[in-house]
């Protein structure tokens, strides 16, 4: 039965994608089909096609949707102000890897799958635009221009996804060691009397 308005149609639908993006984590992409993913979701295959052309549809928008929830998620975890840019440089790769690292893995199957690179290309440009805005509004808070820090979060993320993916120390703490160097030139470039104070 279709819901009644847009809102409650919406809310079922966003109920399905994080169920069955949850379900492919859990189980692996390739192992899984129709039948278990609406089983997952608590419906009928029917009913999933109501809220989905099919489920190549399903899967890139469930992608698209719980990948963006992921990255509100990051984002929340933001450093206040220089003081708590270390402590979030130390804990947030192991945070991540922790709490998303299932989720990473399986964005990474569905957006090299070639059947879906097209949509992880335009997943990673509004990544591009998410993060740029990311930056701004980092800006004020650590004193750091915009451009500065865009490249620094690109190299961050990629750190953090690398490190949930292969759970690789060794690259981790490469990463993170020149980030914080790069961030405490940046900062004593651009905030003179701060003096960071870094392990």
């Amino acid at each position: 039965m279709r819901p009644q308005n847009e809102e409650a149609r919406r809310a079922k639908q966003i109920e399905i994608m994080e169920n069955c993006f949850n379900c492919y984590a859990e189980n692996g992409f390739s192992s899984i089909g129709i039948k278990a993913i609406a089983k997952a979701c608590d419906c009928s295959v029917a009913t999933l096609y109501l809220y989905f052309d099919n489920l190549d549809d399903l899967i890139v928008k469930s992608t698209e949707y719980c990948m963006s929830k992921v990255e509100d998620d990051f984002m929340a975890k933001a450093p206040t102000d220089v003081e708590d840019l270390w402590r979030f440089m130390d804990e947030i790769p192991y945070w991540t890897a922790k709490k998303h690292g299932k989720k990473y893995r399986l964005m990474y199957q569905v957006y090299t799958h070639p059947k879906y690179r097209q949509y992880g290309q335009k997943f990673f440009q509004g990544v591009d635009e998410r993060y740029t805005e990311y930056a701004k509004s980092l800006e004020p808070k650590l004193g750091i221009p915009r451009e500065k820090l865009t490249p620094l979060i690109f190299i961050l993320i990629r750190a953090c996804v690398h490190y949930a993916l292969f759970e690789d120390e060794f690259y981790l703490k490469s990463q993170i060691a020149v980030l914080k160097e790069a961030l405490e030139l940046f900062v004593m470039k651009y905030n003179p009397k701060y003096k960071p104070n870094i392990n």
